[in-house]
């Protein structure tokens, strides 16, 4: 098996190359830097400059913007020279799908292009099972090479980094002919276009494996990791869970994805991506950066025999069920350890200790109060799993007195990544002045935000662009209000096309701009209707009634 980090049981950076995006370096002997994109028209240049002023007043580093045609991608020279005369250097980024010449200009003007290996030169995916001949793939890629190396001339004469953003929602019809809905082949997308640049000696390529779903995304970046070791590249990786959504429920899944990854020490720059003003996600961002970086030099954790591990594959832990824990019940949620439990770290759990545990089949509730408790937690599981002891876990974190967002996101850094990985049959969270409904409501999150455990409506909504079509704020708090309450029920709200039907294809249901004024409704991966936007709400009430969604809730 292919290592993704350096060590499972020692926090450090993954080595990995410089690269400079303007006057910010990245790479792992520079701090990881936080960014944001834009949400006005591109073309609107004192509000694309506005809004660039206040993410970089809030901390952020690097501003990326869309540039969905050639007219954008020109303005972008004239957004730079405004933000250059009120004194800002921060670095311009340009977002592109489906229109390599729009990268070409770009990449004259701003400081990075970002492209997506779905649709730079491949076409949108039908997600209708598509298949390709062997010529026919191999004369899309010699297509693509023809393309991609013309764009990396231009990148290198203009000294422009470029990102490989491959996303689990917009894969192309070749990649999926190949290797279906899989993180394989978001790992082959991103690799066909690497070859080209280590073939051409581009050395400014910093890569990013983006996906809705947190489970998903972070084994798309261990894979991609242990690929680029294997044929020795060291290009920096940009990180980001795509539309994560609003408020706590965004936070929780940025923090369990991301998080997750930056435990590990992967991640030179972060993203994350809200559906909210985009200088809120700065504060948040750089929040994630300080908790992890809590954990260089912390206390030695003992090495663990790693043979039952694997990080590319969710495989809940076997458990055996114990008082309603393990097993197959359901991961719970709990705020007190339940009677006849027994609390251990892992120093606790010598050979006779395990003994005992592995006859008895007590409940564990498992703590750490290293300044790595991920790592800590995950050898502890490690160590129960090397001796067959297969007694029901809660994973137990204990904080001291801090605000409720904070909590919020330690708790979600520190115990996503865990249940990512199929560990733990419970989880309890406590924290002096938060009452344990709150850290009950925090700890469902979670779970639900590693995919474990469905317990409340969830909802998928991008952080908008200048592509967007509708108030996307305004648009996804009506259809909470309208839907709150269906449990299990995921609902995608996505302000266009471009990642629209592929991103959400988990979803249940998807409301999708399609046009000025038009939504179009999904059923699973399949549309419905397109209708006028003011009738779009009450059009998915009547779907989800249509599907019986709403039956128990009139109840």
């Amino acid at each position: 098996m292919y290592k993704f980090c350096e060590s499972l049981f020692r926090y450090r950076r993954r080595p990995c190359r410089t690269v400079k995006i303007g006057p910010v370096e990245i790479g792992s002997g520079h701090r990881v830097a936080v960014q944001s994109m834009c949400t006005t028209d591109t073309l609107d240049t004192s509000g694309s400059v506005a809004q660039a002023i206040a993410i970089a007043d809030a901390g952020g580093e690097i501003v990326r913007y869309t540039a969905q045609g050639r007219s954008q991608a020109e303005n972008l020279r004239y957004i730079k020279e405004a933000l250059r005369a009120k004194g800002y250097d921060t670095p311009l980024v340009a977002d592109i799908h489906f229109n390599p010449a729009a990268a070409e200009i770009a990449a004259r003007h701003v400081e990075k292009v970002r492209i997506n290996p779905g649709n730079f030169i491949d076409g949108r995916a039908t997600l209708s099972g598509v298949e390709y001949s062997d010529e026919e793939y191999d004369a899309e890629l010699k297509r693509l090479d023809y393309k991609f190396t013309e764009l990396l001339d231009i990148c290198r004469d203009h000294g422009t980094v470029l990102r490989i953003g491959v996303n689990h929602g917009s894969l192309s019809d070749r990649i999926m002919s190949r290797y279906g809905d899989t993180v394989e082949g978001m790992v082959a997308s991103a690799m066909e276009f690497l070859a080209i640049c280590r073939r051409e000696r581009f050395e400014g390529a910093v890569v990013s494996m983006k996906s809705s779903n947190t489970q998903v995304m972070v084994r798309a970046y261990r894979m991609m990791v242990a690929a680029m070791a294997e044929e020795g590249m060291d290009y920096p990786l940009h990180l980001g869970v795509t539309e994560a959504g609003e408020g706590e429920d965004g936070r929780i899944r940025s923090a369990v994805g991301i998080g997750a990854l930056m435990a590990d020490g992967l991640g030179d720059t972060i993203r994350v991506s809200l559906t909210e003003a985009p200088e809120a996600e700065i504060p948040v961002a750089r929040q994630l950066v300080a908790i992890v970086s809590e954990r260089e030099g912390h206390a030695p954790i003992p090495e663990q025999p790693t043979d039952t591990y694997n990080p590319y594959d969710y495989r809940r832990r076997a458990s055996k069920a114990k008082d309603g824990l393990g097993g197959s019940n359901p991961i719970a949620v709990l705020s007190s350890p339940p009677e006849g439990s027994v609390t251990l770290t892992l120093s606790d759990l010598t050979d006779e200790r395990l003994s005992r545990l592995k006859a008895d089949g007590t409940v564990i509730v498992a703590e750490s109060d290293n300044a790595n408790p991920t790592a800590e937690l995950r050898a502890f599981f490690l160590r129960l799993d090397s001796h067959g002891v297969d007694n029901p876990v809660i994973i137990s974190r204990r904080y001291g007195h801090m605000s409720s967002d904070e909590l919020t996101l330690r708790a979600a850094v520190d115990c996503g990544s865990l249940f990512i990985d199929g560990y733990g049959d419970g989880l309890m969270i406590t924290c002096p002045g938060h009452a344990a409904a709150e850290c009950e409501r925090l700890a469902y999150g979670i779970l639900q935000a590693a995919r474990v455990r469905f317990t409340r409506t969830e909802y998928i909504s991008c952080p908008g662009c200048g592509r967007t079509l509708f108030a996307l704020g305004d648009t996804l708090r009506r259809v909470k209000e309208a839907t709150a309450g269906l449990k299990g029920i995921k609902i995608a709200v996505m302000g266009c096309i471009v990642n629209g039907p592929g991103e959400m294809a988990d979803a249940d249901y998807g409301y999708v701009g399609a046009g000025p004024g038009r939504i179009t409704l999904y059923k699973g991966k399949e549309p419905v209707k397109t209708i006028p936007e003011d009738r779009a709400i009450e059009e998915l009430i009547a779907l989800l009634e249509e599907n019986g969604e709403l039956k128990e809730q009139r109840l």
